[in-house]
């Protein structure tokens, strides 16, 4: 039932939405249907309609409509109520944001769906950027497996292979002293090799820096990329959220935007110190997809 709310908000997203008469279509009481919402999505409810009718209003935005007449449609009193809202809610102005935001409409959400993938929640819309060539160096893994394809078909090396101690990361800080926290997990194989894969996890890099031997560096081509964000959940659900993220990416978003894979770019799993579980009682990284848009008709 709870899902025939979720549909209600996507169907009325330019009415006034009454939490109370959600709760009454699910069968709940107010209370419960509370505790239940924010369980299953990872927000309160009012939260999440917010959220959607912000992501609605960017594509509409993004389309060349005028941003006082989406406010307004979106129940948003004033410009400048609008524009604070959606600070508050993605961390930049609409002007910024438009940017960066998917041509496509957002996609329905199949609540099941996501619980089967074991999300962890409701993974929002794409930040959609472009980004220059840049270097990354770190440490190379092989393994031999078939049909390896994404990031997402590697084993998490940094788990099955003990580095989830630091020790890697305490490593190639400190030889490479990059200026900027975060480390790239990459799968770098060619083409050719189907049978087995070269899984990096790298950081940034300065290719003007001397390389220790044992390091590989890699440069990943300029493209443009899908990022998106796992949903934010307890240590303990951060393996199981990632591989869910990546199961939505390639089976449900990807299908239904107006993007494709860039077969010249390379996915990557980002992670900085909002996955660092010692700072944070719950956490999330980041899965950068390098897209291009599909030929139209």
């Amino acid at each position: 039932m709870l899902q025939k709310a979720i549909d209600y908000i996507e169907d009325h997203i330019k009415d006034e939405i009454d939490p109370e008469k959600l709760a009454a279509m699910a069968g709940y009481s107010p209370y419960h249907f509370y505790r239940i919402f924010h369980k299953h999505t990872g927000f309160t409810i009012m939260d999440y309609v917010v959220k959607r009718k912000l992501q609605y209003a960017m594509y509409e935005l993004a389309n060349g409509e005028k941003i006082i007449q989406i406010a307004m449609d979106y129940g948003f009193e004033t410009h400048s109520g609008f524009t604070k809202a959606f600070k508050k809610c993605f961390g930049s102005p609409p002007s910024l944001y438009k940017l960066h935001c998917p041509l496509s409409l957002p996609q329905k959400l199949n609540l099941l769906s996501l619980h089967e993938k074991n999300t962890g929640g409701i993974i929002m819309q794409p930040k959609i950027a472009k980004r220059s060539a840049f270097y990354v160096a770190g440490k190379a893994f092989e393994g031999a497996f078939e049909n390896v394809r994404y990031t997402r078909d590697a084993p998490a090396f940094w788990q099955q292979r003990g580095l989830t101690d630091g020790s890697i990361e305490r490593f190639l800080y400190q030889l490479l002293s990059p200026e900027k926290h975060g480390e790239y997990c990459i799968n770098i194989s060619n083409e050719q090799d189907k049978d087995r894969f070269t899984y990096l996890f790298a950081v940034h890099y300065d290719n003007d820096r001397p390389l220790p031997k044992e390091l590989t560096a890699f440069l990943i081509p300029e493209t443009t990329y899908a990022i998106f964000r796992t949903p934010l959940v307890e240590p303990a659900q951060f393996v199981p959220s990632i591989k869910g993220t990546w199961q939505y990416i390639l089976e449900d978003w990807l299908p239904q935007s107006s993007y494709e894979i860039d077969e010249a770019g390379f996915d990557f799993e980002y992670y900085d110190e909002h996955c660092h579980y010692w700072d944070y009682e719950k956490i999330y990284m980041e899965i950068h997809i390098p897209i291009i848009e599909k030929e139209r008709g």
